[in-house]
């Protein structure tokens, strides 16, 4: 089991009312050419405990890099990460591992489902990898999303768009205290978008967990109420756009 570390705070600190608080973040790999590439330079950044946000922008600037290095997936080059009073890039990678599985529900573009497990299955699976048994949750979950009658089917027996449903079942099946979702309507046809929407909203809301949805749709984005441009928010994009924007003129 991991301890708590946040710097030099003790165990019982939290940082008020946010979940999520970026500081200082940085995220550069090196070229082959042995010279630095930037992706990331976040001065500050948070989400407050059950708020939803959006992050948009375009192609290229770092948005899945964000949400990777939020979820632990990646480490930043430099910066503080704090969810939920915890500086997760301070915990080793197994216990990175056991902070998302429990803390952090991941809802990915590609579903990522195991193709020879049932929707019931997968979701059990997902509570599993944080030592977690509770069958009635998991079905909970599917009726919720409206698959209360397909616990027993397989991803190659369901539509896109039910497979989509069983993801997001899947990401708040340990009751998450975050929900990153990228691009969770891309991979969905029109009929089924605002379906995976309404359920993820709805279900963070009864549930207050912080949502950080990225989307290339102005018609998701709309329906936010806060809207983060990422190109405000990370210096390296903000300055690519300038110089993009300076070679047009």
């Amino acid at each position: 089991m991991f301890t708590r570390r946040v710097g030099k705070r003790s165990a019982t600190e939290r940082a008020g009312v946010e979940m999520l608080e970026l500081k200082n973040l940085k995220k550069s790999y090196q070229e082959p050419s042995g010279e630095e590439l930037p992706i990331l330079d976040v001065p500050h950044w948070s989400v407050d405990a059950g708020e939803q946000v959006v992050v948009i922008g375009p192609s290229g600037c770092g948005k899945t890099t964000l949400l990777h290095i939020i979820a632990g997936i990646l480490r930043p080059t430099s910066g503080q990460v704090l969810i939920d009073g915890w500086n997760t890039p301070l915990l080793t990678e197994s216990e990175r591992d056991q902070f998302r599985a429990r803390r952090i529900g991941y809802v990915f573009q590609t579903f990522n489902l195991l193709p020879g497990f049932t929707a019931l299955e997968n979701v059990q699976l997902g509570m599993a990898f944080a030592g977690r048994h509770d069958k009635k949750r998991a079905v909970d979950l599917l009726e919720r999303v409206g698959l209360g009658n397909r616990l027993h089917h397989k991803p190659s027996q369901m539509s896109v768009g039910e497979q989509q449903r069983v993801s997001v079942a899947r990401a708040l099946a340990n009751n998450p205290k975050l929900v990153l979702a990228d691009e969770p309507t891309a991979n969905v046809d029109v009929g089924n978008q605002q379906i995976v929407v309404d359920m993820l909203r709805n279900t963070c809301r009864d549930e207050n967990v912080a949502l950080i949805l990225v989307t290339h749709s102005p018609a998701v984005a709309e329906q936010f109420s806060r809207v983060d441009l990422l190109t405000d928010v990370n210096l390296v994009a903000k300055r690519k756009l300038a110089e993009q924007d300076s070679a047009k003129a």
